[in-house]
């Protein structure tokens, strides 16, 4: 059977359905399995953001890291942000406790050099690397995308996997956020996809359930 949207739909139902019944709001999560290739291979290396256009379930936390009037631009639109001057000025314990509270943060791109030094012993072990944004971007607009984005990453291994959204979001809308990501990763990916992967659909506590395919 070939990749459908309504094929990934009745898939995610399946998941929720078998892993509900906890006390909190589950993820669900989309993982790929790839076939008969070396886990080195750059091909299946992803270091990654992906936009999920449904909405991911539960925004992320951003933090923006600028100065002058991207700065005064976030705070306006209420913006967690802090200027180079105070990230300078913080303690290792403080960054590290930026590092817990943000999913991620963004920094004005003319910025990067300097803030990466300070940031990144904190964010690189969390797989959080700063990244950089435009130093003419739309502040908002940027944040937004972000606050609805998930990290698709892996490392030596033959698989990689991300959530796609929350047990309590329509499957229709899992589904498609499943697409966007499955998208991303045909990008780079370029074997039959079909034939060379196998897709599974988790939610947080509960057992994975294949997407068959073919």
């Amino acid at each position: 059977m070939p990749l459908t949207k309504e094929l990934l739909e009745d898939t995610i139902k399946k998941a929720i359905e078998l892993g509900g019944g906890r006390r909190f709001k589950q993820s669900v999560e989309l993982q790929v399995v790839f076939k008969g290739v070396n886990p080195k291979d750059p091909e299946i290396k992803f270091r990654e953001a992906v936009y999920l256009p449904k909405g991911s379930g539960k925004p992320a936390k951003i933090l923006v890291v600028a100065d002058g009037d991207m700065l005064l631009k976030a705070k306006e639109a209420g913006i967690a942000a802090y200027s180079s001057s105070e990230i300078t000025s913080m303690s290792k314990r403080e960054i590290k406790k930026l590092a817990r509270n943000y999913d991620w943060i963004l920094v004005k791109a003319d910025l990067m050099a300097r803030m990466g030094r300070i940031l990144g012993p904190a964010l690189g072990p969390r797989g959080k690397a700063p990244v950089p944004l435009p130093v003419n971007a739309d502040v908002s607009a940027v944040v937004k995308r972000y606050a609805n984005s998930v990290r698709l990453r892996n490392k030596e291994q033959a698989w990689v996997g991300c959530r796609i959204g929350s047990e309590d979001m329509d499957p229709s809308d899992l589904a498609e956020n499943a697409l966007a990501v499955i998208e991303r990763i045909k990008a780079k990916y370029k074997r039959p996809f079909e034939a060379t992967t196998k897709l599974y659909v988790k939610t947080t506590m509960g057992v994975p359930v294949e997407v068959f395919m073919l």
